[in-house]
């Protein structure tokens, strides 16, 4: 059993590319994205390691330069 379809899909349907386009150009202008501040760099003494178990470091420490 097909669906009849109704007027309005139809039209969605014509709806093209190019004219989804052309109302996002128009609309650009009122979608304005505040300007993000970069952070602030960190001091070096404020950077600590990571601990990691010993396993852990070996698994890292074998595996070649690129990841295996």
């Amino acid at each position: 059993m097909t669906k009849p379809i109704a007027p309005r899909e139809s039209r969605e349907s014509e709806y093209g590319l190019a004219q989804l386009r052309g109302d996002c150009v128009r609309m650009a202008p009122h979608w304005v994205v505040p300007a993000v501040a970069a952070p602030a760099p960190v001091s070096p003494s404020h950077i600590h390691g990571v601990v990691v178990s010993a396993a852990s470091a070996r698994l890292v420490d074998s595996m070649s330069e690129y990841g295996d």
